[in-house]
This record gives C-alpha cells, sequence and structure tokens, in this order.
C-alpha cells in the first residue's frame, strides 16, 4: 500500500505533462493553418505574427483559436522601433535579449507586436523593412 502512495504523484505528474503536450501540440497545429500561405511567419508565448498579402496581423491564442488583435498594411510603414516589452517607451539596445515588441508606425498608426526573443525581433525588423522597401 505505501509503495502505492509513493508512485501516485509520479502518476499525476505524468497525466498533467501529457494533457500539456496535447495542449501545445494542438495550439502548434492551429499556428500552421493560421500562417498557411505566409511569406514571414511566427509563433511564440507573446503570440503569433504573419506578413500575408502585404499586411502584417498579430494575434492571440485564446479559447483553442488565434484571435486576430490588429493589422497593418506594410506599404504605410514609415518606421520600426525595438522597444522593452514592460518599460513603457525605453528602446531595446543592440545587446539587449529577451522579451521585447516591436513598434510599428505609419499612417498616423502604431501597432506594437510582441516578441519573446529580440533576436527574432531584430530578424524581423529587417526583413519587414525589406519588404516596405521592395512594396515601395
Amino acid at each position: 500500500m505505501i509503495h502505492g502512495l509513493l508512485w501516485f504523484p509520479l502518476l499525476l505528474v505524468f497525466v498533467l505533462l501529457t494533457s500539456l503536450g496535447w495542449l501545445e501540440r494542438r495550439r502548434q497545429n492551429l499556428y500552421r493553418i493560421w500562417a498557411e500561405g505566409s511569406e514571414l511567419a511566427k509563433l511564440d508565448e507573446c503570440g503569433a505574427a504573419k506578413v500575408k498579402g502585404g499586411f502584417i496581423s498579430w494575434s492571440s491564442f485564446e479559447a483553442g483559436s488565434f484571435q486576430e488583435k490588429d493589422k497593418f498594411e506594410i506599404k504605410s510603414l514609415e518606421l520600426i522601433e525595438l522597444m522593452a516589452l514592460s518599460s513603457g517607451e525605453a528602446p531595446l539596445t543592440n545587446e539587449s535579449q529577451g522579451q521585447c515588441r516591436l513598434r510599428l508606425i505609419g499612417c498616423g498608426k502604431e501597432l506594437d507586436v510582441p516578441f519573446s526573443d529580440a533576436d527574432r525581433a531584430r530578424e524581423w525588423m529587417n526583413q519587414l523593412m525589406r519588404k516596405a522597401r521592395c512594396d515601395l
């Protein structure tokens, strides 16, 4: 009996990890469907973003689906700033790592797209500026 009680917490941990893995796999499968045909796409714990048809759109994963938060036309892109995620209006330095956001500015509109990795955000920034120059 004592051996069964010792193994019971391990069984609960196994069931918990299995269910979390299943949920993550489901989220990734839904992301693949959502991002299909995109020129550029990303998925991380901050949300999902894609570039498709001259627009960048940002979504979050809520209630088992991707809910679109906002959309920005790449042609109207004038400036991209790399900002710290939680410290207000502080720009991110080149050496900084971790969570951040891209601020897209153009035509009197601003859109903040969160990223969990600063290196990936820098890559997106470069690719978006190339795309904006090509569309002009």
